[in-house]
């Protein structure tokens, strides 16, 4: 079970950092398996933008860009297809641990030029996105904001769950312990009932009861599909599901959020 620090603060009302909240969990008897924090692999990369890109000399696909950076400018040597002049992206630093490839970044040529640095897709900094090239990125974006924030990065916690504790596979018990432990209050905002307006046209049947003793199901007209607003999609992600369409996303949100797992069929 994976949790974010922001999800679990729209349950519990508390001041406690990750590790306070990981600490407290594992005295509360939660077996903490591990906590990831992408804010500190990201810390070296910074947003930049390419100022120009020309053919590398020596290489057909090879561009050299001069780049915008919080370095100042910089040149760097970029294979990506669609480096261009204008382009918003990620900027890795000379000395910076790139997560996607597992290697440091050091000064050396590239066909004879040097790269001061390197243009970052999204599988090299192991954010969900397409990959065919570099990111590219909103220009209503500053050279310099961190790329933490920009995709929203924030620290993990991943749990094991006993078969005894059921309730702990919604963010919202594990804020009911916690609260209960002392590191803060409980904030679970209330569900609100919502009457139905028409008789359901789909029935249910039970042929196992001993197995499922209740399904539950309603039938909601006038929806209308898509994809998930990047909130959702984001919040999916961090906990390693794919987003799918707002749809499929938001019951997986519940069954994350509650404990109650659904689906939907249409």
């Amino acid at each position: 079970m994976k949790f974010t620090l922001s999800w679990l603060k729209e349950h519990l009302d508390t001041e406690a950092d990750v590790a306070a909240v990981a600490e407290a969990m594992t005295m509360a008897g939660l077996e903490v398996e591990d906590v990831h924090d992408p804010v500190a692999a990201l810390a070296p990369f910074t947003v930049a933008r390419i100022l120009s890109a020309e053919r590398h000399p020596n290489a057909d696909r090879l561009q050299v860009c001069q780049v915008e950076t919080v370095d100042g400018l910089k040149e760097i040597v970029c294979g990506a297809p669609n480096a261009r002049a204008g382009l918003t992206t990620i900027y890795a630093p000379i000395g910076a641990y790139v997560p996607g490839l597992g290697v440091t970044l050091v000064e050396k040529p590239v066909r004879g030029v040097v790269s001061n640095g390197m243009l970052c897709s999204a599988a090299e900094l192991e954010q969900p996105g397409e990959s065919d090239g570099i990111l590219e990125l909103s220009d209503d974006l500053q050279v310099g904001e961190p790329a933490a924030g920009v995709f929203g990065a924030e620290p993990v916690i991943d749990f094991e769950v006993t078969p005894n504790r059921p309730d702990w596979l919604g963010v919202s018990g594990i804020a009911r312990d916690l609260a209960a432990a002392g590191l803060g209050t409980l904030k679970t905002p209330a569900v609100e009932p919502i009457a139905g307006a028409f008789t359901s046209p789909i029935t249910v049947r039970l042929e196992a009861t001993e197995m499922c003793p209740v399904f539950a199901g309603r039938t909601i007209r006038g929806v209308k599909n898509g994809p998930s607003p990047d909130w959702l999609k984001r919040r999916l992600e961090a906990i390693g599901l794919r987003s799918i369409n707002r749809l499929v996303d938001v019951t997986n949100l519940i069954t994350y959020d509650r404990a109650r797992p659904l689906h939907v069929y249409d």
